[in-house]
């Protein structure tokens, strides 16, 4: 098996492309090729302890480059598809970039797939095409009500791979988790912006009153789901992956809080983001009846070891804090 990640140097793609090879012997995976355009969130030192792993290469490429697609594809028989710009408070300001990577891109890989004859896609989404729900949790079912410029070319990018299984017959899956937490994460979603900031002495910002409701996922937990969905996901089928935790953002704060040794003078209340989607929350009891899915990590202890990987690791972080903007309040996304 020759497998191809984008996005494989960004947060939840490295983690995943660990996985694959940690839990694959060399007679499963002959070779795993990352392509990955190492945008702000993309860091080829996320990937520094696979790098000597001799199924294990790495490109630096737009996914929107054609010709270089053509280069890679050869080989590859299945493709999980991370990249994407993903920062909801960025899609407000230049929506054409998550047009660009989330939309053409996405279609410039489904067309390379058809080309190279690959045999399984996945294609890695997000809970926010589905909108905002006051009550209960979304089944695969329901339709897309995207109120962003990152969750529209999300759905955007969902309806075109689907649409290449029901043309072209390609083996597409999609994937769609709730919000993602864990190490390396890039600071500008609101798990490690908080960490880091109160590590550092400073206050937080947090959106509104803190009512907005996400369900959280461990990094772990949700490469997991995708492993499960690229060995037995059905083409053509839509897979929810969940963390079974849903929270208020002003809980969240608070448990973040205590585990960085803070309290609540260190929050700053900041106007509330335009759109701000009141509440997510998916039904993966597809992905647990079909395939066996199941998160293992609850968040209480997934926090106290993120918490305690940030302070363990400033090095990896800190450099990225000076070059953040630092703007009120951070998406709470992967």
């Amino acid at each position: 098996m020759h497998v191809l990640v984008t996005g494989g140097a960004g947060f939840i793609g490295s983690h995943y492309v660990r996985k694959l090879l940690r839990d694959f012997g060399p007679d499963e995976l002959s070779a795993l090729t990352v392509v990955d355009k190492l945008t702000y969130a993309g860091r080829r030192e996320n990937l520094a302890d696979v790098e000597h792993d001799a199924r294990f290469l790495f490109h630096r490429v737009d996914i929107n480059d054609t010709r270089m697609l053509d280069d890679i594809f050869p080989g590859v028989d299945t493709v999980v598809h991370f990249a994407a710009e993903s920062h909801v408070d960025r899609s407000l300001e230049d929506a054409g970039a998550f047009v660009r990577t989330n939309i053409l891109g996405t279609q410039a890989l489904l067309t390379a797939a058809l080309r190279h004859g690959v045999q399984k896609f996945v294609h890695v989404s997000t809970d926010e095409v589905y909108g905002s729900i006051d009550r209960g949790s979304w089944p695969e079912t329901h339709p897309l009500q995207p109120n962003s410029p990152y969750s529209a070319s999300k759905a955007s990018s969902d309806l075109l791979a689907l649409a290449h299984h029901r043309t072209h017959g390609l083996d597409v899956s999609v994937t769609r988790c709730s919000n993602n937490y864990g190490p390396m994460q890039f600071p500008e979603k609101i798990i490690p912006l908080f960490v880091t900031r109160l590590l550092d002495g400073e206050s937080v910002p947090l959106y509104g009153d803190g009512a907005n409701i996400r369900d959280w996922l461990h990094v772990e937990d949700h490469c997991q789901g995708v492993d499960l969905v690229r060995m037995k996901g059905r083409a053509g089928e839509i897979y929810n992956i969940g963390g079974g935790t849903e929270l208020t953002n002003r809980e969240l704060t608070g448990m973040l809080l205590e585990a960085c040794g803070a309290d609540w003078s260190r929050v700053r209340r900041v106007p509330d983001r335009k759109g701000h989607d009141l509440r997510y929350s998916v039904d993966w009891s597809k992905a647990r009846d079909e395939l066996g899915y199941a998160p293992r990590h609850s968040l209480a202890l997934g926090l106290d070891s993120v918490v305690q990987w940030y302070r363990d690791n400033p090095q990896w972080w800190r450099p990225l804090v000076q070059g953040t903007a630092t703007r009120p309040g951070a998406a709470v996304l992967r």
